[in-house]
Parts: structure tokens; sequence; C-alpha cells
């Protein structure tokens, strides 16, 4: 979603909405509409500059994306 790349299924983050906020999807399995991002602050940054989440989903207007950063944030090689 962010910087456009393709890559294997494996290596991306699923991203699904639960009350107008974009969460982490791990294993996969949560109901409703997926998107995937590269697990990268930079993907991230990209897609909320680009405003990929709404269309991606769907809906109107913006979405929180804190709990998704902090996930990717913590997830990033030190």
């Amino acid at each position: 979603m962010g910087c456009r790349e393709r890559a294997a299924k494996s290596d991306l983050l699923r991203i699904v909405v639960n009350k107008d906020e974009c969460v982490p999807d791990h294993r996969g399995t949560l109901p409703g509409r997926g998107a995937y991002l590269h697990p990268a602050v930079v993907c991230l940054d990209l897609a909320v500059r680009r405003r990929a989440f709404p269309r991606a989903f769907k809906v109107q207007g913006p979405l929180d994306t804190e709990a998704l950063r902090h996930h990717v944030e913590q997830a990033a090689p030190q």
C-alpha cells in the first residue's frame, strides 16, 4: 500500500479496520477487508501521506493509525 512494491504475502503485514482504527492482523484471521503493507515505518508514512487506508478499506474520512504505527515501530529492527 505504501511503497507499492510487490512482495511475498508472508513478508507483508495484514491490516484491518476495527471501529475507525487500522489494526495489525498478525495471524491473518480477523474478519473484514484486509490490506497489506510492508512492516516498515517508511512504508506506513507513505500510505498515510497518500491517504491509502480510506481508499483501500472503502470508507469515508480518516482512519486512526496510532496502534498500527506503534506496532510497526516496535517490530522494526534496532
